[in-house]
């Protein structure tokens, strides 16, 4: 009999992250948290999961959403291997940005393109974990949804050996799973409006988005709100499986919360710098993204752009509010006076752009789990605004899509309560025939909507470089 569980193999050495997300997308529900952008701490970890024992959709008139995941999770709980890397197998998936909808009053959507469940999300027995700093990897095997040990036993020996034999074989083109949806005609979606890329529309003109950063702004100047989160929705039409568009979107703009997530008739492919949350030992971590340059390819320019955003009055104030607002959301689920902020405005680099961020933290208050504090700061207040509340009914009011997927959030609650998440931005949404990539970024009293317009831009261009 095995003393422990759950069951753990080294992987082969020549097998990278990517390799093991390619090879899996065959099967239903492939997930995968990549840390494309190596980092110490904060991209060590990679972890691939695919063919989960149970899968929750919600739609959007749905209530309590979160209550629903908890209750899904309450029959398994295994305690962790400690040498190996945190996710071990658990729940993971999509809060849609929607999600929003069935905390707060929110109207609903003018056009809702793709009709994203909610949530959607699996639990999954088997998972493939990376350590990028120790240059290990192992198959992970808990054998839920058997509890009987003897059954779980049986099932966990198989299905490590189901995944070894699969990972063993390098996948054909006709193996992979694509989305299986018709292509949709462009009439069941929003106008579309051409931009300054071929073959990419978007659902604002240009001077219209103008016109709707200017009405973002008389909001504040009237004080509805300190700040709104605003952007624009870019499509163009899909010319390959999402899994390949994923490959290149992490080789060209590499993210430390990158990730990739097949719903089946949808698939996300996501190159997020942003964290939501992460939950390790009850201690709670959130890291907001406020103010953004460019980058170029001369080191200097970049240099000078990350000292001049750094002294930036405006960026700073901006991350400043939501770094008030994230503080006040976690004192909803942490221990009174446990909540820090441990970095203010630092200034971190990608690919293509370079950001201000916060580090806030606190202590998970006892008999709270990662659902109660993911639900206190859904959705992350970086891609709303301050108020929230107010700042999402504006949004509404002035987005003519649904966000779906955008501004969500891909995330793992593991058997043993540990969590991350990211917030989804630089994300594609791969739905119907079609790339859906929204872009967007904070408006605030002194926003000037030409340069607001451009940011948005210089967001994007990481993405656009992989679409084809």
């Amino acid at each position: 009999m095995i003393d422990n569980f759950p069951l753990c193999e080294p992987l082969p050495g020549y097998l990278t992250a990517m390799d093991v997300a390619e090879r899996l997308s065959s099967l239903p529900h492939c997930v995968f948290f990549d840390s494309a952008q190596p980092h110490e701490r904060l991209g060590r970890y990679s972890f691939v999961a695919a063919d989960p024992f149970d899968w929750v959709e919600l739609e959007p008139e749905s209530h309590d959403p979160f209550n629903t995941l908890r209750v899904a999770m309450t029959s398994y709980s295994s305690p962790p291997i400690a040498s190996l890397p945190p996710f071990q197998g658990g729940l993971a998936g999509l809060l849609s940005y929607d999600v929003n909808r069935s905390l707060e009053r929110i109207a609903i959507p003018r056009c809702d393109e793709f009709r994203l469940p909610i949530v959607a999300a699996g639990i999954y027995d088997v998972v493939v974990v990376f350590d990028h700093l120790m240059q290990q990897a192992w198959i992970v095997s808990q054998g839920f949804p058997e509890t009987d040990r003897s059954a779980r036993e049986t099932r966990a020996s198989r299905r490590l050996a189901m995944f070894r034999e699969l990972l063993a074989n390098k996948p054909t083109r006709a193996a992979r799973r694509s989305s299986g949806s018709q292509v949709a005609d462009l009439q069941e979606f929003a106008k579309q409006y051409p931009t300054r890329f071929a073959g990419l529309t978007s659902c604002f003109s240009e001077q219209h988005y103008l016109d709707a950063v200017a009405q973002a702004v008389e909001y504040i100047h009237a004080g509805d709100v300190f700040q709104i989160n605003f952007s624009q929705r870019l499509l163009c039409p899909a010319t390959s499986e999402s899994i390949e568009l994923y490959r290149r979107l992490r080789e060209r703009n590499p993210a430390p919360f990158a990730g990739y997530l097949d719903l089946g008739a949808h698939q996300i492919c996501s190159a997020s710098p942003e964290r939501l949350l992460s939950i390790r030992a009850g201690r709670v971590e959130t890291r907001p993204i406020k103010g953004t340059r460019a980058r170029t390819r001369r080191p200097e320019a970049d240099l000078y752009a990350g000292d001049e955003l750094q002294a930036s009055e405006k960026d700073r104030a901006e991350n400043i509010m939501i770094v008030d607002l994230l503080r006040n959301d976690l004192s909803r689920v942490c221990t009174p006076g446990s909540v820090v902020v441990s970095q203010l405005c630092g200034l971190e680099q990608y690919a293509y752009v370079q950001h201000l961020v916060s580090v806030v933290e606190g202590q998970l208050r006892e008999g709270l789990t990662c659902f109660d504090a993911l639900e206190a700061a859904f959705p992350g207040g970086s891609i709303t605004g301050a108020p929230k509340v107010r700042a999402m009914e504006i949004i509404a009011e002035l987005e003519p899509v649904a966000r779906g997927a955008y501004c969500g959030s891909l995330f793992y609650c593991g058997f043993d309560g540990t969590c991350d998440s990211n917030i989804l931005i630089r994300t594609v949404t791969c739905s119907r025939g079609w790339w859906q990539l929204p872009v967007g970024g904070g408006i605030v009293a002194d926003s000037l909507p030409r340069q607001e317009y451009e940011e948005t831009w210089h967001k994007a261009a990481g993405m656009l470089r992989a679409l084809r």
